[in-house]
């Protein structure tokens, strides 16, 4: 199992957000999400593009025709058809035999990638899958949404998972509950709701706002249903892999925000040196996150040979997911 990143090259900062609302307390800001800057893809930049970076990055010197599924997490495809994991496996020429599939998926993307992903080596489909998550949020975000825009940022990374690896992946413990769909919702631009031309602005919270066409997210519906699941997810996934806390020798949680993350620390009683914090110079990438911490964990020697790690995402859907890996 290896890993890599790409960020798109534009950076904005706190400081650039607060020349356009210079109404808004970025200390404030920061301090509570702990974010400081983000990258955001140029208009004609698209999460196809970040993935083949990504991919490009990762795959570097290595042997292309060994490569026989490519499965690619993104709410931000190319178009709403052909799959564009499709036009991956040709920009990369990769095998015409290999398999190729999109999930869309939010920030519980990368655990349940990586269940499908271990299904498929497991079933003998795939021995070197190439999994990748991209995602362009910046896209959906309305121009005078500052909320939205001072969290999310845009980013690819690309995993490289093989049947025969120096990490083992453990069982999932997954849940949804599609009934919370309306507090993280893109409703336009769908089958259901075309794009409106015109679309009336709706403010939300003072001096914030959204319209149908863009990103809506129920920050305090979405902050409960977090602190209702993931609590109960982690003794879940404990239980079904028959580990204790004590076992767990790190936990990279979706990387939301600063605030929800200590919270959930706390309430969960996981100790500050076994727990990830990784969100202020990339925000809030949606599936990007649990990867770009896990290799900046790995990289940085915080996670080390022979030691387990719980992944836990959560979000959009709500969908959420756990696992446990071993280094």
């Amino acid at each position: 199992m290896e890993l890599s990143i790409y960020l798109p090259e534009k950076v904005i900062t706190n400081d650039d957000l607060k020349l356009e609302f210079p109404e808004w307390n970025y200390s404030k800001i920061q301090e509570k999400i702990g974010i400081r800057k983000r990258h955001i893809v140029n208009e004609n930049e698209t999460a196809l593009d970040l993935a083949l970076r990504a991919a490009e990055i990762l795959l570097k010197n290595k042997d292309l025709s060994s490569i026989d599924f490519t499965l690619l997490c993104t709410q931000s495809p190319e178009y709403f058809l052909p799959t564009t994991a499709c036009i991956i496996q040709d920009k990369l020429g990769l095998p015409k035999r290999s398999g190729a599939i999109d999930i869309n998926l939010g920030c519980s993307g990368y655990v349940y990638g990586l269940a499908i992903a271990k299904g498929l080596l497991k079933a003998g489909v795939s021995k070197n899958l190439l999994f990748i998550t991209a995602e362009t949020y910046s896209k959906h975000i309305y121009h005078r949404d500052i909320s939205n825009r001072a969290i999310f940022g845009d980013a690819a990374t690309a995993t490289l998972i093989s049947y025969e690896n120096n990490y083992k992946i453990k069982e999932f413990t997954l849940g949804t509950d599609g009934s919370g769909k309306d507090n993280l919702i893109v409703k336009n631009r769908g089958m259901k709701f075309p794009f409106k031309s015109g679309a009336e602005e709706i403010e939300y919270g003072t001096g914030n706002f959204y319209t149908d066409n863009n990103l809506y997210m129920n920050g305090p519906e979405i902050f409960n249903f977090t602190i209702d699941n993931v609590p109960p997810l982690i003794h879940a996934n404990l239980a079904i892999n028959k580990l204790s806390m004590d076992d767990i020798d790190y936990f990279i949680f979706h990387q939301a925000n600063q605030f929800m993350l200590e919270y959930l620390r706390k309430k969960i009683k996981i100790p500050t040196e076994k727990f990830c914090i990784d969100i202020e110079n990339t925000g809030n990438t949606v599936s990007n996150t649990i990867p770009i911490a896990l290799k900046n964990a790995i990289d940085k020697g915080i996670i080390r040979a022979g030691q387990k790690v719980m992944l836990v995402g959560f979000g959009v859907g709500y969908s959420w997911g756990a696992v446990t890996i071993e280094i």
